[in-house]
């Protein structure tokens, strides 16, 4: 796979007819990213007068992460992003997605309750990915993810450190070279669902600080390849 997943025009693309596999039962009324997408999130950088405004253009795999991927999408086209603060960078990884108030993830205004959302992990050489547990509790120690954290600018989930199924609307980005985070030899592989890369002005996030406003997250291709969109549903 290419370091940055600048692959929309890919040849798994061409040769899938349809999705290849079935996500779980208890999964699949939650939106679900069958293909990629596409998605552009304009930051305004405060504390630098030369780019206040800086588009970030992300890849987001719904091959490998069908879940995960439609979740973020899904929560894009709610417009649940715009106008929130990036709430940590620290060298290590920028992150954000902390709604005001009590709740740490988003409420779902049809059930009342925060929507959250599996580990998904997909290994090299499965057909599916596998949920709910990381590969280090399934006694994978050697398996290699499909969606490593290799690359400055991956994008995963966060989670709570003890519940894999806790993720909600909070998302990170890596910002460490694949020499210094080698694929499945660091902490984070296979513990926390990669989902997408950042594809253009990547070492841009490096910038960001704690109060930088995402003004917008806008859907550039790929919309179509959402399932059980719940931004539809009046609420």
């Amino acid at each position: 796979m290419p370091l940055k997943l600048t692959m929309q025009c890919s040849v798994e693309e061409d040769m899938v007819d349809g999705f290849p596999y079935e996500v779980p039962e208890e999964y699949t009324n939650m939106p679900l990213l069958k293909g990629r997408a596409t998605v552009d999130m304009k930051v305004k950088i405060k504390e630098n007068p030369n780019l206040q405004d800086c588009v970030f253009r992300i890849v987001l795999d719904g091959y490998n992460a069908p879940v995960t991927a439609g979740n973020f999408l899904d929560l894009v086209e709610r417009h649940f992003y715009d106008g929130m603060e990036i709430q940590r960078a620290d060298g290590f990884v920028v992150q954000m997605g902390d709604p005001e108030g009590p709740a740490e993830g988003f409420v779902d205004p049809s059930t009342g309750k925060t929507r959250t959302i599996p580990l998904e992990i997909m290994v090299a050489g499965d057909t599916a990915p596998v949920y709910g547990e990381t590969l280090e509790e399934l006694g994978r120690y050697k398996a290699q993810t499909k969606l490593p954290f290799n690359a400055f600018g991956t994008m995963a989930m966060a989670r709570d450190e003890f519940d894999n199924n806790s993720a909600s609307s909070q998302v990170f980005w890596l910002l460490k070279e694949s020499e210094l985070t080698p694929s499945n030899a660091n902490i984070l592989d296979g513990r926390y669902a990669v989902f997408g890369y950042v594809v253009q002005n990547e070492d841009y996030l490096a910038d960001l600080k704690v109060g930088d406003v995402v003004e917008s997250i806008q859907v550039v291709n790929g919309i179509e390849n959402l399932a059980n969109p719940s931004y539809k549903i009046v609420g």
